[in-house]
């Protein structure tokens, strides 16, 4: 008995490890790289690497607005998550930091959260980033990118949807000078306390604010090579300088500042995982979401980078690469990281030639890092400037075309988006777009769970034909052909399909036709064994033809095959396996059999296959 155990176990290790070696994880991908590096390659990597930089911290800050943290979780976050991915990515051109998507749900985590975590963000922020890298570097090992394959876009369209509604929310009243208010953490709270808190507007940091929005469009949009955020901060911050002067008037003396941080606030510090017990239940959610949001957007990234350099994606040793960075930066005060939009195609477009341009852009950060901490410089950029240019990029995160096309496509889009978007307004982000995810998987399981079986037979000529629904057979032998999944969705109603059909009183066999029925599980063999006690109980036999040897070994090791085989004699089976060189031969063998279950060389024979009902 040990010794079987001992046996089951190390098969399961061997197992585990042969599924974990599949992703391919390298732990080092740099190191191929060093050999080869010249400095023809340095040059190029340099000079994008210093146009993903002046991009890169300025939105590192807006980041932190939109989570309602201090800049320096951005730009830490712009440092050292872009210095540390390039090590271990498989993409090399991508580049790493603080997102939108991540951005959004960690300040919705806090709104919604308690106060003891909400006053020691400098506690949980790192405890959540260092928590979802780790989870992205097992998901890498386990091979779980695979899974993304079922978000749909609606949900992802839906969720960024509401989370830019959610964030222009939140930011507007910064903009409107209602500050230090307690807004609650949803969008209709957040509206409730902008309209009913009018008396605190003030018209200074409105000019501000519609003046730098106003610069955004025509920077964005005609100087797209210029850092649109840099631009922007530093022609405001001078005009908000002049205008606070005497000689100005000094009308601007008392607009709202960022705060500046010092060099104690990059420090770096272990994560304070004691605290995850006291809190599990109230991170768990987040630390998931945040982990797969970073995935989604690396794998999409990966994806549109590779598509134009040509190289191969491994989009498991990416996820390793997110998961490492996030990890790597969650020892100083800094956002998730993922794969960002913006800089990973500047740094495409501005010519970089190797992943290092990451890392050099990496150590210029830092470089700025330190001037900005020695130095009084964020103190003079004013609030409401910062929030609007988060409003800015939220408006432009609304993508019309996408919208249309999710609208069109089906009732089911549609249906999911708008579940997606309302619970993002009403609900934390770490658990509407979950909230999306489900409602998407279950409409596709509900379409993919109806199987629909149609009667065919022969004429006179033996040409197949259809029969009309008020044609009446009284077939001895009935083939039913099983095509697709038979998942547990599925399972229940092909049972009751077949059954049905066994019914008819002048039935005398069933020929389940399995050659294109994959996926059987559990659920689906428990189904075919009441479907073959059904049958029996009816008087009559149930044979199975055009099976695989996967659907033979799920029969065999489930004890199924045993039960299928009771009224077999020596030499005779009522199951026949797929000939590969001759696919119809099983249904002749099991047509064969069936005629002598009856006794006889003739029988009536009509054919029944699954007609996949057309997706709305």
């Amino acid at each position: 008995m040990k010794a079987m155990l001992s046996n089951r176990l190390r098969r399961g290790w061997k197992g585990i490890c042969h599924f974990i070696s599949q992703g391919m994880v390298d732990p080092l991908p740099a190191r191929h790289d060093f050999l080869c590096y010249t400095p023809k390659k340095a040059g190029r990597d340099f000079k994008a690497a210093v146009d993903v930089a002046l991009v890169g911290l300025p939105q590192g800050m807006a980041f932190a607005a939109m989570a309602g943290l201090d800049s320096i979780y951005g730009i830490m976050a712009a440092t050292v998550g872009t210095f540390i991915a390039p090590f271990f990515t498989r993409c090399s051109l991508t580049v790493s930091g603080p997102s939108n998507a991540t951005a959004f749900m960690l300040a919705s985590f806090f709104l919604a959260s308690s106060p003891a975590i909400q006053s020691q963000p400098h506690i949980f922020v790192p405890l959540i980033v260092f928590l979802a890298g780790l989870l992205c570097v097992i998901g890498a090992f386990v091979k779980a990118t695979e899974m993304l394959q079922f978000v749909s876009r609606s949900v992802l369209v839906g969720y960024i949807t509401g989370a830019a509604t959610l964030i222009i929310a939140s930011q507007l009243r910064y903009v409107l000078g209602i500050n230090d208010v307690n807004a609650g953490s949803s969008f209709f709270t957040m509206t409730s306390a902008i309209l009913s808190n009018l008396q605190m507007i003030q018209w200074q940091p409105i000019v501000l604010g519609v003046l730098s929005f106003a610069l955004f469009i025509p920077l964005k949009k005609y100087l797209k090579r210029l850092p649109t955020f840099a631009v922007i901060l530093v022609v405001m911050s001078t005009l908000n300088w002049m205008l606070s002067q005497e000689w100005s008037g000094a009308s601007f003396a008392n607009v709202r500042m960022l705060k500046d941080f010092t060099m104690s606030d990059l420090s770096c510090t272990p994560p304070a995982v004691w605290e995850l017990p006291g809190h599990f239940a109230e991170l768990f959610p987040v630390v998931v979401g945040i982990a797969f949001l970073s995935t989604l957007e690396q794998t999409v990234m990966s994806k549109t980078i590779s598509a134009k350099t040509g190289e191969p994606l491994n989009l498991n040793q990416d996820t390793f690469a997110v998961g490492m960075a996030n990890i790597g930066s969650s020892l100083t005060t800094s956002l998730p990281c993922s794969a960002s939009l913006t800089r990973s195609a500047l740094n495409f477009n501005s010519g970089a030639a190797t992943r290092f341009s990451g890392i050099i852009c990496g150590l210029i950060c830092l470089g700025i890092t330190f001037v900005l901490a020695n130095f009084p410089l964020i103190s003079k950029i004013p609030h409401s400037v910062l929030a609007a240019l988060v409003l800015a990029n939220a408006v432009s995160l609304y993508d019309g075309k996408l919208l249309r096309i999710c609208f069109r496509s089906t009732h089911g889009d549609a249906v999911v988006l708008l579940i997606t978007f309302v619970a993002s307004l009403l609900l934390p982000l770490h658990i509407a777009i979950f909230v999306g995810v489900i409602i998407s998987i279950s409409l596709f399981l509900r379409k993919a769970a109806r199987p629909e079986l149609v009667e065919y037979t022969f004429d006179n000529e033996g040409t197949l034909l259809k029969l009309d629904s008020k044609e009446k057979r009284l077939p001895q032998i009935s083939i039913v052909h099983v095509e697709g999944d038979l998942f547990f969705g599925a399972a229940d109603l092909f049972r009751k399909q077949v059954s049905r059909i066994a019914e008819d009183e002048s039935l005398a066999v069933v020929v389940l036709r399995m050659r294109n029925a994959r996926n059987l599980d559990a659920t689906s063999v428990c189904a075919l064994e009441e479907l073959i006690k059904f049958i029996r109980e009816k008087g009559r036999h149930l044979i199975i033809s055009g099976a695989s040897r996967e659907v033979f070994r799920i029969l065999k090791k489930s004890g199924i095959l045993e039960f299928l085989q009771a009224d077999c004699a020596k030499g005779e089976s009522n199951i026949f396996l797929i000939e590969h060189k001759n696919p119809n031969m099983s249904t002749r063998r099991a047509l064969m059999r069936a005629q002598q279950l009856l006794g006889t060389n003739r029988a009536d024979i009509s054919i029944y296959t699954t007609q996949q009902t057309p997706k709305a």
